[in-house]
């Protein structure tokens, strides 16, 4: 139940570092610096716990990579699927009166832009976080985080820089996308980990 518990604060707080960030231009166009240090903090707070996934497309990947166990994939995805609609409602509260204007991206480039950047996320997690190379490193949160940094200052205006299924679910519960639009992310999110955990075990044959 930890390790739950783990990913529901994980997600909860990055979620609640996009809205706030985002919705009334809190941080203007420091918003991906926010996010990605947010990521990264909470994955410094709990990957020793549960793995520091807060993203059901790292979870995916993890879980093709052979180091997330089958019983536990549901469990995650809904654990981080609760805290993203819980910090979405916390923003709403914290900036009731902040106007909300929602993204309508162009759907081949949204959804090229979200498959390359999850890709790029869950191929550093998978090599940062469970590589036998990399094992007891202390620099795996800062990678993940500034690659979800370098991807929202990328394609950010492209697709509205989600990379992560549950993120999506949470910008939609604010407003900041169309709830049609989901299937944009939750496609090339998906994809994208699947992907990942292919490119991963191509490039690391000897890594079981």
């Amino acid at each position: 139940m930890n390790k739950y518990v783990a990913e529901f604060i994980g997600t909860f707080f990055l979620v609640l570092t996009v809205g706030c960030t985002v919705i009334g231009n809190g941080a203007g166009a420091f918003a991906p610096l926010a996010i990605g240090s947010a990521l990264m903090v909470m994955i410094f707070a709990g990957g020793h716990i549960s793995g520091g996934h807060f993203n059901p497309a790292v979870t995916l990947g993890v879980w093709l990579r052979g180091k997330c166990e089958a019983k536990d994939v549901a469990p995650y995805m809904i654990s981080q699927i609760i805290g993203a609609v819980l910090a979405a409602y916390a923003v709403k509260f914290l900036k009731g009166g902040a106007a909300v204007t929602p993204l309508q991206p162009a759907t081949l480039p949204a959804l090229l832009a979200e498959f390359l950047f999850t890709f790029a996320l869950v191929y550093v997690v998978l090599n940062t976080a469970t590589a036998k190379g990399t094992s007891g490193n202390s620099f795996y949160g800062l990678a993940i985080g500034f690659t979800v940094l370098v991807g929202a200052f990328s394609v950010g205006n492209i697709s509205g820089g989600a990379f992560n299924p549950a993120v999506a679910v949470g910008i939609s519960c604010m407003g900041l996308s169309p709830w049609p639009n989901i299937w944009i992310y939750l496609v090339a999110n998906f994809v994208g980990g699947a992907a990942a955990a292919g490119a991963f075990k191509a490039v690391n044959p000897t890594d079981d």
